[in-house]
């Protein structure tokens, strides 16, 4: 496994995003060369700090194609979809035609211009409403809504193009990524998000009336749902391990992204209530259509392959670190009013 990452050159996808953001910045620290492919459509540009930012849209082929041909890539890390479940069922072209065709294209693109190592990034959502609460790599792929359906998709085509052609890949199924950057350079800036701890601490900047738990009468033990919370540090640890492991001409792999146990929605709000100072109220009302009442992932794959190791798994420094974010996003937004 190279220690040094200073030679190798990553094109990340998505990368002034959220997550890709995150993972940009953990690349970079490596001393990986980074270039950020993004359309800018839920990222942005001052995200991707000090690497090269391209902006386009993988469904440009010539931009692409050009890119891939002429980047001399060592490898490419697969960040740029469509996120939301809700949206996804009012919009399922989009979802189907950003995160399935345009990743189609991708991994074609990649394997035509020579480029033999894919970390893809995927989701939870493709196990759809699993019969076990801890979740294996093994358990059915049944998703239930039109981002799950898409992401598998996209699985399914980066497997089968790297079993006819000589390409690997990690493919790393995220379960509930929060948190921020620790030094407060980067975080969720995502517009119109419904991330839970994303949401609660806008709310108790005072950016929304209120909070809401759908469903109280879960078969857990405060009756809220229970969902597996990773910090987003140890999410792109995990990227660099898997592009370790291909560059050393380790095996294709599928793994699970989260630590193995969880937190309720109701231990979420408390614990933001508690971090920010701020009582914010809390409404109850009936559950969603297809929440299941647990989600955490069995993490011994990714432990016992890439010898991931979290660092950060603690509610209250995931909670602390969006905080700290939020309020600075919220201090650069007003700046950037005052200036305008």
């Amino acid at each position: 496994m190279p220690a040094d990452l200073r030679s190798v050159k990553v094109l990340v996808t998505g990368g002034a995003g959220y997550v890709g953001s995150h993972i940009t910045l953990a690349l970079r620290e490596a001393g990986c060369e980074v270039v950020v492919l993004d359309n800018l459509s839920t990222g942005h540009a001052w995200a991707v700090l000090d690497a090269s930012l391209v902006v386009g849209d993988l469904a440009d082929t010539k931009l692409l194609a050009e890119l891939l041909a002429n980047g001399r890539f060592d490898a490419v890390i697969h960040c740029a979809a469509n996120i939301w479940v809700g949206e996804s069922v009012r919009e399922p072209a989009r979802y189907y035609l950003n995160n399935a065709a345009n990743a189609f294209r991708l991994f074609d693109l990649c394997d035509r211009h020579g480029i033999r190592h894919i970390v893809h990034s995927s989701t939870a959502a493709v196990y759809g409403q699993p019969a076990m609460a801890t979740i294996p790599e093994t358990a059915p792929l049944a998703p239930i809504n039109p981002y799950g359906a898409s992401k598998l998709m996209a699985e399914r085509a980066l497997r089968d193009i790297a079993a006819a052609r000589e390409l690997r890949y990690a493919i790393l199924r995220y379960f509930n990524v929060a948190g921020a950057d620790r030094a407060n350079r980067i975080g969720e800036a995502t517009p119109d998000n419904s991330h839970l701890i994303k949401v609660a601490c806008e709310t108790a900047l005072g950016l929304r009336p209120g909070m809401r738990i759908n469903g109280t009468d879960y078969p857990t033990p405060d009756g809220t749902c229970i969902r597996d919370y990773v910090h987003v540090e140890d999410l792109a640890a995990a990227h660099l391990l898997a592009l370790r492991r291909l560059l050393d001409g380790g095996a294709s792999l599928i793994a699970n992204c989260g630590y193995g146990h969880g937190y309720s929605v109701r231990e979420v709000l408390d614990m933001v209530r508690e971090v920010t100072g701020v009582p914010f109220p809390i409404a109850e009302g009936p559950r969603r259509p297809g929440d299941p009442p647990v989600l955490v992932a069995a993490n011994d794959h990714i432990r016992a392959e890439l010898g991931w190791r979290a660092r950060h798994d603690d509610l209250r420094e995931i909670v602390a670190t969006a905080w700290r974010w939020e309020r600075e996003l919220q201090r650069r937004l007003a700046r950037r009013r005052c200036s305008a």
